[in-house]
């Protein structure tokens, strides 16, 4: 893909600068906008990240999310994972969260697909979200299929149940998550969205982890616009017509008053 396109730099002090303007511009200039999230739209919500400074990678091994780890060391896994469910489930939606289901409120984005398994965009009002990695908000099991709310499965962890097991069949059940090894979910459905999009607003996302990151290739290979906001350069800048590189919660509340005076003046 070739690289000569324009494109605009803000660092975390020019949050308020012409970019916010431009990335407005065309979001409401848009005929198709899509939303595409990582963990760093998650992060202002206490939510650590994976590969950043105090990424979850950094103090974990990444082999206890293989789906391999998993299927030899059900327990060892079921152990670790109810320990970052009480991170999880405490969480709150953010300023970035929210701002998003306002846009999508507003018919600025129609669709949000996401990469987090937090449930924080439904929490915060988003109607229209594809979860390619899952949720932890239940959990399913692997011998009959039947899921289960994630609060029953921390009850069954907590009584002693380790790892959880199925009422029915006594199948072993696991998060309703993709782990390492395991394919994407809604793939097909979320390219499909990307091909016939002419915007992707990119919060959070380092663009590192495949198949999720050719969302904005998708979009950029058909001739739409790219906007990315992330606290870091991420491994897609290049495709970028405009880069927020600022706090996801600063930028998309800029972002969306910016929306909403240029929708004003209409």
């Amino acid at each position: 893909m070739a690289r000569n396109h324009k494109w605009l730099i803000m660092n975390e002090t020019q949050c308020n600068s012409e970019n916010v303007e431009r990335a407005a511009d065309i979001l409401v200039n848009a005929h198709h906008a899509i939303a595409f999230t990582g963990a760093g739209i998650s992060t202002e919500s206490g939510i650590p990240d994976f590969r950043g400074p105090q990424g979850l990678w950094r103090q974990y091994n990444p082999e206890i999310a293989t789906i391999d780890y998993f299927l030899q060391h059900p327990k060892e896994f079921w152990l670790f994972y109810r320990m970052r469910l009480s991170t999880l489930f405490t969480a709150k939606p953010n300023r970035a969260h929210i701002a998003l289901a306002e846009l999508e409120k507003m018919g600025i984005i129609k669709t949000i697909i996401t990469q987090n398994i937090d449930g924080l965009h439904q929490a915060a009002g988003s109607n229209n979200v594809i979860e390619l990695h899952g949720t932890m908000r239940r959990a399913v099991c692997l011998a009959c299929g039947h899921t289960y709310p994630m609060d029953a499965v921390i009850k069954k962890i907590d009584s002693g149940q380790v790892p959880p097991l199925c009422d029915g069949c006594g199948g072993i059940l696991k998060p309703d998550t993709v782990l390492f090894g395991e394919s994407v979910k809604d793939f097909e459905r979320a390219r499909e969205l990307a091909l016939m999009s002419d915007a992707v607003l990119v919060v959070g996302s380092s663009l590192s982890v495949y198949p999720a990151a050719y969302i904005p290739l998708f979009v950029k290979e058909m001739g739409g616009k790219v906007i990315i906001v992330n606290m870091e350069p991420t491994e897609l800048d290049y495709i970028a017509d405009v880069i927020i590189q600022c706090k996801a919660g600063d930028a998309m509340s800029l972002l969306l008053d910016a929306v909403k005076k240029k929708l004003s003046m209409k």
